[in-house]
């Protein structure tokens, strides 16, 4: 009882927070909602009129509600929805049919069950160059700026946002360079320096192949967590206020902050902008494939271990689900997405075999250009969770897009039922969409120096 009291007083007092308004510069705005993660978590329960949630499995292979690592019991519904098939039934047959009407399908399912829609005004961003360092990576001369991209908030004063990003380009290359921006949190140019292992970072082989690099803090965009919601650039644009069911997650928001550190490389003169990647691993990587997806001017992704909400697929019921989602990461999505977890509801229940989208759509959004899915193995901690056999299904069924706009895809059949993923250290990188398994953990490292060297040959650009 006393628990049930103390909630309902928090909640009484965030529904008090809606009437009051505080005065800036002469002009009245709401206060922002302080809400913890299970009551915002509740406030988009109520919205959509849910009652009670499936809860996610464990990722403990001795817990009771362990998560299924079965193939006999990983497909409930194992045909996917066609990419290229519309909604009407007729078959996409051309490319002028996949750009103006499948795809335009496709990106509003997404956005509207999955990931949310971008608000249809959005704040600018100016950025300053905080430091400029000439330094030294290993033996290589490079230059090093530390920005800070400062969103107007003119709107709504009450909450600042200020993107940290660092960007380091080789001096030793002749012309603008091709670069690859990477989610995480950047640190100071001063600390670039050479791993006294005789392995390579994937900075260091970045530099060395005439490559750039971009760091760019996604917690400096939107929190990493529910709490945060009425923060960050979500928090801005919404005033302080709860989110909607189709407003947009923390993914979609450090994809749109990614596209607000492309803006800025797109003035600098060292950089080819027209080369620019992507690349993030786990959480980071589900949302390295959501900028790419929707973002078209970045030329490339490297997508590392990924999961659901990144490349596996949704409707696959192995390791992570999609109760694990509309759980505690419930954040990344958009509240709608919720309604896929649900037990009980005004809908009745839902599952993943429920949407009309799934994850070979969001890859198929990223053709024609080059998309490089990467994982590592299971004995070395990139976590049967991740469910690998299910992100290469589901690469193998986007396929059929790259070839549709004049790329080639990984070079094996359609059959995503079927078709078995290649073996460990055994990349399918003759197409603009690629696959690499390597034989390292939970990290995309070992992959960097295979990405850049069919990136290369992709741009048509010969290694340094």
């Amino acid at each position: 009882m006393k628990k049930i009291i103390v909630y309902g007083l928090a909640m009484l007092f965030a529904q008090r927070a809606l009437s009051q308004d505080t005065v800036v510069n002469g002009k009245s705005y709401p206060l922002p909602r302080i809400f913890t993660a299970q009551q915002d978590h509740d406030e988009m329960m109520r919205q959509l009129g849910i009652t009670a949630l499936r809860p996610g499995p464990s990722g403990d292979v001795n817990a009771p509600n362990h998560a299924n690592y079965d193939e006999v019991n990983a497909n409930p519904c194992p045909r996917l929805p066609d990419v290229l098939t519309l909604r009407d039934g007729k078959k996409v047959m051309t490319a002028g049919m996949w750009w103006q009407q499948r795809r335009p399908e496709i990106v509003t399912d997404l956005e509207r069950e999955i990931y949310g829609r971008l608000p249809d005004r959005l704040p600018r961003v100016t950025w300053t160059v905080k430091v400029t360092d000439h330094e030294f990576v290993g033996f290589m001369p490079v230059v090093a700026k530390e920005l800070v991209g400062h969103v107007d908030n003119s709107d709504y004063p009450l909450i600042d946002v200020n993107i940290k990003m660092v960007v380091v380009v080789p001096v030793n290359v002749k012309g603008p360079v091709p670069v690859l921006m990477m989610f995480g949190r950047p640190r100071p140019p001063a600390s670039a320096q050479s791993s006294r292992s005789t392995e390579l970072s994937p900075t260091e082989e970045l530099l060395r192949a005439g490559w750039g690099y971009v760091t760019i803090d996604p917690n400096s965009i939107q929190a990493d967590n529910g709490a945060g919601l009425t923060r960050g650039i979500i928090g801005l644009v919404n005033k302080g206020q709860p989110r909607k069911p189709e407003d947009w997650g923390a993914l979609r928001a450090w994809a749109w902050g990614a596209a607000r550190g492309l803006d800025y490389l797109e003035t600098d003169t060292l950089v080819d902008a027209k080369k620019v990647g992507i690349e993030g691993v786990s959480r980071y990587g589900k949302a390295a494939l959501v900028t790419l997806a929707f973002e078209p001017r970045f030329a490339a992704g490297l997508i590392g271990s990924s999961g659901k909400g990144g490349a596996t697929l949704l409707r696959r019921n192995y390791g992570e689900a999609v109760e694990s989602l509309t759980g505690g990461e419930y954040y990344w999505m958009a509240g709608n997405f919720m309604k896929y977890g649900a037990s009980g509801a005004g809908f009745g229940a839902k599952t993943g075999c429920d949407l009309d989208v799934d994850s070979h759509e969001l890859i198929a959004l990223c053709a024609p250009r080059l998309t490089f899915i990467s994982y590592g193995i299971p004995e070395k901690g990139d976590a049967h969770w991740l469910d690998h056999e299910g992100s290469y299904m589901a690469t193998v069924a986007a396929q059929p897009v790259f070839r549709l706009l004049g790329m080639k895809g990984l070079g094996v059949s359609d059959d995503y039922r079927t078709e078995k993923m290649p073996a460990v250290n055994t990349g399918l990188l003759e197409g603009q969409l690629a696959w690499r398994q390597h034989d390292g953990g939970h990290t995309d490292a070992p992959n960097i120096k295979f990405f850049i060297g069919w990136a290369d040959r992709n741009f048509g650009r010969s290694a340094k």
